[in-house]
């Protein structure tokens, strides 16, 4: 099978299949779990982060139980230190990272990835750094074939596999037109709530780096694919007011859409929050105009964040209580399909099995043959829709409400 895409590396030497960077914070311990229970016979995989001692903890927690844990190899690596994360992107096949804000201390890894030639996944909902890592370090990974797969969480998993899925089910050469509607039960960690408010923040920044990333990719030819911003509107599809929500996810699959033919000559989406009543639409949606406020006063910016520390997060009991569904509402050719994604706890539990599978996915699985910065639906496709189904999160053709 084809299990690296790297030109002129030789995976026999690099000592590992994975690392895990940032094993020691909330996220990066769940998915260090999940690949303790997962990961196959004969994985050589290793955790990293910038503190031996914590490391060692994290290594003795797994191993009570796992046996097999208790001599996962230590990688101890700086995200301010090249040196570290270029041994660290040379020791491994695939490198797995939940250190965020990404903006702040992403670019490092990312740029270390590309010159080795390692495959990168990480849990990023930030555009403006997606947007610089692709300006800055796709042509180098498309030179040594290195997959730089970011939004490997709930960031964009569901929501780009979604509608992968979605449009497998409806009819190929014509246009097609897909509506995802989001609804979760589920509360935030402190990683998450720094890197949302950092995003808030830093509104010029973001649209600067959008700009740069129009001048460097190449124009769509012949075929469309678009995700605009939508108005809100009260959904007959799935009886819920559906409120236009403007994150990552929609970029992501305009951008899978771009790459892959199966989505038609023109193909569009719209993403939206779907709310049960009116009051709850109007409550939602002045929240985030008061924190989006909020977060361009630096000092009450510094204020929330202290609020919340990167490292903690909801108990077991809370995360065993969440969930989420996204139901995709797809027409083309004269069909028309209801299909639905869902899960447990989308922030937490299930973002750490969805980058856990999308690291043992590009380590093990035969994939298309792709390089540089590329989604989820790209480089990967089928073979993380399987593995996910496999690992519980369900996607199905739905019944019309």
């Amino acid at each position: 099978m084809e299990t690296g895409a790297g030109t002129g590396r030789d995976d026999a030497a690099r000592p590992y299949d994975l690392v895990l960077f940032g094993a020691t914070g909330f996220v990066g311990e769940l998915t260090a779990e999940y690949l303790a229970e997962h990961a196959p016979a004969g994985c050589r995989w290793a955790l990293a982060g910038r503190s031996r001692a914590k490391l060692e903890a994290l290594r003795e927690r797994l191993a009570a139980g796992r046996p097999h844990c208790a001599e996962l190899p230590l990688v101890v690596a700086d995200s301010a230190d090249p040196e570290a994360l270029r041994a660290l992107a040379e020791s491994a096949r695939v490198v797995a990272t939940t250190v965020g804000p990404y903006v702040w201390y992403g670019e490092g890894l990312v740029a270390a990835c590309a010159e080795a030639g390692t495959d990168y996944v990480d849990l990023t909902g930030e555009t403006e750094f997606i947007d610089l890592t692709y300006v800055r370090h796709d042509a180098r990974a498309r030179e040594t074939g290195a997959r730089l797969v970011h939004a490997c969480g709930f960031d964009s998993v569901p929501h780009d596999l979604g509608v992968y899925y979605t449009v497998g089910q409806l009819p190929e050469g014509v246009p097609l037109r897909i509506d995802g509607f989001v609804r979760a039960g589920a509360v935030f960690s402190g990683g998450t709530f720094a890197s949302a408010l950092t995003a808030m923040g830093r509104g010029r920044e973001i649209l600067r780096a959008a700009h740069e990333r129009r001048l460097h990719e190449p124009r769509l030819v012949g075929r469309r694919a678009h995700a605009p911003l939508a108005g809100p509107r009260f959904s007959r599809e799935t009886g819920t007011w559906a409120l236009p929500l403007p994150t990552l996810d929609p970029q992501i699959i305009a951008r899978s859409a771009a790459a892959l033919e199966r989505y038609g000559p023109d193909f569009r989406y719209r993403h939206y929050a779907s709310v049960k009543t009116l009051p709850m639409a109007l409550g939602g949606a002045a929240a985030v105009g008061t924190g989006l406020l909020a977060a361009q006063l630096p000092p009450l910016r510094r204020w929330m964040m202290d609020r919340y520390e990167p490292g903690q997060g909801p108990s077991a009991e809370r995360r065993a209580r969440s969930w989420f569904s996204v139901r995709f509402v797809g027409e083309g050719g004269g069909r028309r399909v209801f299909t639905e994604v869902s899960g447990g706890d989308p922030g937490y539990d299930e973002t750490a099995k969805m980058l856990a599978e999308s690291a043992l996915c590009l380590a093990f699985d035969t994939l298309p043959k792709t390089s540089g910065q590329v989604t989820t639906a790209v480089a990967m496709g089928d073979a993380l829709l399987d593995r996910l189904r496999v690992a519980g999160i369900r996607f199905r053709v739905a019944d019309a409400r």
